[in-house]
């Protein structure tokens, strides 16, 4: 199963599980998740290839839907869950293959379409730190700076370093063999009648109007909300903004 980071204690409540986006880990979103576990139980997972889940060699969403189906069935059988990007896209699937699993859901800023840019970039960019010279992360950010990575990245990438073992927490072989995969989203009929918030960063181009037929076709039941001066990376963008709007969702039903 995936690994797993838990915040606060089981309620009356169902559990909510966050899914982190690429290069992402549960440790991201630990400020957030800690906030929210006020009034349930927050289970914030490292998606494959993530963190300290398995190492796998399909990164597919069919393939991450079916782990957060698990991870919910781990937790009682029922969850709602908010997702960031690949995460997203991995929710989204997961309603639409384990609907009876899921109560409501939070899509941030990411719609199920192809994409056609690529991340593989980041990918050379970590694979060509030194590591051999790496004893804090700072000097990892060094040289992801003398790459080229912008300032606000560099730390995030970092935070899944493993600086004792000289290591990165990501599978970047697996995850630049699926880069396709993971840019795209799996063509289906299926559609989910449950509630959905699909929340977005105003500065972000990543959820377009042009998407919404698209949206509603898989989601009947979609509400758009917008954080504004956010961009794609929303809940770093604006937390409490973020946090305020999710909950608000969550404890609407």
């Amino acid at each position: 199963m995936l690994n797993t980071i838990l915040h606060g204690a089981p309620s009356a409540r169902p559990p909510l599980i966050i899914a982190h986006g690429l290069y992402g880990s549960a440790r991201n979103w630990g400020v957030i998740a800690k906030r929210l576990s006020d009034e349930r139980q927050v289970v914030a997972v490292d998606m494959r290839n993530h963190g300290l889940s398995p190492r796998m060699a399909s990164h597919t969403y069919v393939d991450m839907a079916d782990d957060l189906a698990e991870v919910i069935d781990a937790f009682g059988g029922q969850a709602d869950v908010v997702g960031h990007s690949m995460g997203g896209k991995a929710s989204m699937m997961l309603a639409l293959r384990h609907g009876a699993k899921l109560g409501r859901l939070v899509v941030a800023d990411i719609a199920p379409v192809q994409y056609a840019h690529s991340q593989i970039h980041y990918i050379e960019a970590m694979r060509a730190v030194d590591l051999s010279r790496v004893t804090r992360r700072s000097d990892a950010e060094a040289q992801l700076a003398d790459l080229g990575v912008e300032r606000s990245l560099q730390s995030f990438f970092t935070q899944s370093l493993d600086v004792a073992e000289k290591c990165w927490r990501l599978n970047l072989d697996a995850l630049a063999e699926n880069m396709a995969e993971i840019m795209s989203f799996p063509r289906t009929s299926a559609e989910w009648s449950g509630p959905v918030l699909f929340l977005s960063g105003a500065q972000s181009d990543y959820v377009q109007a042009q998407h919404r037929p698209t949206i509603k076709a898989h989601f009947p039941q979609a509400r758009f909300a917008k954080l504004p001066g956010a961009g794609h990376w929303l809940h770093a963008d604006d937390p409490r903004g973020f946090e305020a709007a999710v909950r608000v969702f969550l404890n609407a039903g």
